[in-house]
């Protein structure tokens, strides 16, 4: 992997929040003779895609996403993209806290962890890795007790890790909780633009696909 093909600037969010789109998974599913089938899930982890067609409503938004694409060399390098309905560690419409996410158990020793949020927690919850937090926005607790960024810990906010200071490792058992905002690390899956001004200016959605990268 390159991570040199990764810009660290977002697609411009007043375009992203009209797209369209959201997780994949693959299944694999063979029906037998009895009517009873037999599912096989291909992807550890969903991937997510968009078209991000269906947030451009002005000439001057076609511009700055040709320009994006441009510069971005079509699908040769990543960016950041906001999913607007996924991109707090708890509801978009919630604040967020250190308490939101646990990203791990400390024992006594570790000082780098992984930001993670969690889906679902009954069944067969999934821990998604989170990349691409949102730089300032990471807030950390241990046990409950808030940590504080900069004296504490710091946090890589190309790779997601928290990484504790030397001597304040969280504890043998102890619970690292974590609330961010995030971005979806993505590429353009497509290397050609294919515009057609007459049918844009009636009305018609533009395809420009996007799409999560893995880092």
């Amino acid at each position: 992997r390159d991570l040199m093909s990764f810009h660290e600037i977002r697609f411009p969010t007043s375009i992203s929040r009209g797209a369209q789109g959201g997780p994949e998974r693959r299944t694999d599913i063979v029906v037998l003779g009895s009517g009873f089938e037999e599912r096989n899930s291909r992807w550890a982890a969903s991937r997510r895609s968009y078209n991000a067609g269906y947030g451009i409503a002005s000439l001057d938004a076609l511009h700055e996403v040709i320009a994006f694409f441009e510069e971005r060399r079509g699908r040769f390098h990543g960016f950041r993209w906001r999913d607007h309905t996924d991109w707090k560690s708890g509801p978009p419409s919630a604040a967020t806290s250190p308490l939101d996410q646990v990203i791990d158990v400390g024992d006594g020793v570790a000082l780098s962890f992984q930001l993670k949020k969690t889906y679902g927690s009954t069944y067969a919850p999934f821990a998604r890795d989170i990349a691409k937090p949102v730089a300032g926005s990471v807030k950390v607790a241990v046990d409950g007790i808030t940590r504080t960024a900069g004296t504490h810990f710091t946090v890589d906010t190309t790779s997601g890790v928290v990484l504790f200071e030397d001597g304040e490792a969280p504890g043998d058992g102890a619970v690292v909780t974590a609330g961010f905002e995030f971005d979806v690390p993505v590429r353009f899956d497509t290397d050609k633009l294919d515009i057609n001004l007459s049918g844009f200016a009636s009305g018609a959605i533009p395809n420009i696909p996007i799409v999560e990268i893995r880092l």
